[in-house]
C-alpha cells in the first residue's frame, strides 16, 4: 500500500512540474492570478480540485 501512495505523490509531483518547466511565465502570471481570489473563491477552487479528483479515483476503481 506504501508504493502506491508513493508512486501517486511521485506522479503528482512531475504533473505539477510540467506547468512552471514548459511555461514559467505563464505559470507565474496565473500564481499571481490565483493570488489576487477572495477566501471564498478559492476554497470553491479547492473543493472543485478535490471533488475531481475523488471522481477520478472512484472511475478508475
Amino acid at each position: 500500500m506504501t508504493a502506491y501512495w508513493l508512486a501517486a505523490l511521485g506522479l503528482m509531483l512531475v504533473v505539477e512540474g510540467i506547468m512552471p518547466f514548459l511555461f514559467p511565465d505563464v505559470w507565474r502570471r496565473t500564481l499571481a492570478k490565483l493570488a489576487q481570489l477572495q477566501d471564498g473563491q478559492m476554497r470553491f477552487f479547492g473543493l472543485t480540485l478535490m471533488l475531481s479528483g475523488l471522481l477520478l479515483i472512484y472511475w478508475m476503481n
